[in-house]
């Protein structure tokens, strides 16, 4: 029986054929015994597509894959699965979450909704593809941190796919750092004089001066904003000098106000504060606004700042302060003020602290960290001034 061959004259394989359009297709049961086919306008790799057709896998490289995952009882190639419809799986699976992780969830997934790259059949995709889309993104203009929030939903969403034997590996497990340049601004604590310069400029201007202590509590404290926002008058132990941090405030999208556990279990802690920042509390305990009603949110009422609306600020509302006062020095002033934040002033507090000597296990407990690494990480954020300054008194040490 002469042995069937292609337009080209190569000889054909079982399973193998070519269209009348020139176009190849392999013939094949998968691990159920179901018929399927798969096609491709190239039967080798080396293969050139028709002008105007996809350059798409050949179909020996999809056989190649066929035959392995048929013998291992794979069914992923066959799956009609695409990738958005497995993100979607696997997001249902997370139930409970926060609000704040919820919304990183949908951030994401109304991502890969716009992308061609969702449209694609789970079993189809090889790491090359993966990494592609990654680098598509970046020149799209999405940010390092942006993209690895995405891989961070989508890589483990194929994991699943692998430990429910639709698929052989997972595409997504390489280092991200090595495909995409990470260009994300690390937020870098200031130094003490732009610190004093930064506080002095909101104690003498007469719009901003009204949210001085606030910005002097966040600074001397090292607390998150989430956590400052939640505080409310019976978090504040002034006779005793201490806060309790059990909880903090978010707003969703839906501008529903939640309290929520601490961001980590270590989030939960009592820590010491100075007569400075005891004063600093009593001054806005003393100029709260005296309301009829109280707002309350999950049972919890005497929040420290409240809005236009009577209903308790939120990390957005000290977001924008923090922009517009630096934006109002820095119109001012010939030297202009590096990026300040309510997060900027968390690190830098934490850097002070290591700066100063403090242990770092007691570092670690004051800022809530669950992973001492975070806290050392800190110590490797130096300056030449404060390498001087600790060499100085190594030396006198010495003495």
């Amino acid at each position: 029986m002469p042995k069937r061959r292609d337009n080209k004259k190569r000889i054909l394989r079982k399973g193998e054929g070519q269209r009348s359009d020139g176009r190849y297709y392999f013939k094949y049961q998968d691990a159920k015994g179901d018929t399927h086919f798969v096609y491709s306008w190239k039967l080798e790799p080396y293969d050139i597509p028709p002008v105007g057709k996809d350059a798409e896998l050949s179909l020996r490289e999809m056989e190649k894959q066929i035959i392995r995952n048929v013998e291992d009882g794979i069914l992923g190639y066959d799956s009609r699965i695409t990738v958005l419809e497995l993100v979607r799986l696997y997001l249902q699976q997370k139930v409970g979450v926060r609000h704040n992780t919820q919304t990183g969830y949908n951030f994401v997934f109304n991502i890969l909704k716009k992308e061609a790259f969702g449209s694609m059949l789970i079993g189809r995709v090889k790491q090359s593809d993966a990494k592609r889309w990654l680098i598509k993104l970046q020149r799209d203009g999405r940010g390092y941190s942006t993209i690895h929030s995405v891989r961070g939903v989508v890589r483990p969403a194929f994991q699943m796919a692998v430990e429910d034997d639709l698929l052989n590996k997972n595409p997504f497990q390489f280092e991200l750092a090595s495909v995409v340049v990470n260009d994300s601004v690390t937020r870098k604590a200031i130094s003490r004089e732009e610190q004093r310069k930064f506080l002095k400029f909101v104690a003498e201007d007469k719009h901003f001066s009204r949210y001085y202590d606030g910005i002097y509590i966040l600074f001397y404290t090292g607390l998150r904003i989430s956590e400052f926002v939640g505080l409310t008058i019976e978090d504040i132990d002034l006779k005793a000098k201490k806060l309790t941090i059990d909880h903090q405030l978010q707003r969703t999208r839906k501008m529903q106000y939640v309290i929520e556990a601490p961001k980590t279990e270590a989030g939960n802690r009592v820590i010491p504060i100075s007569e400075d920042v005891c004063n600093a509390f009593k001054r806005i305990i003393a100029n709260r606004p005296k309301l009829k009603v109280e707002p309350m949110i999950d049972g919890r009422t005497g929040f420290l700042y409240l809005d236009k609306n009577g209903q308790p600020m939120v990390a957005l509302h000290w977001e924008h302060y923090f922009k517009h006062i630096r934006q109002k020095y820095n119109s001012i002033y010939r030297v202009p003020l590096p990026l300040i934040t309510p997060h900027v002033c968390r690190h830098t507090y934490c850097s002070n602290m290591a700066h100063s000597g403090m242990n770092p296990k007691t570092l670690q407990y004051l800022m809530g960290h669950s992973d001492i690494s975070v806290t050392l990480n800190t110590y490797a954020h130096t300056s030449f001034e404060v390498a001087e300054e600790e060499l100085k008194k190594v030396n006198i040490a010495k003495l």
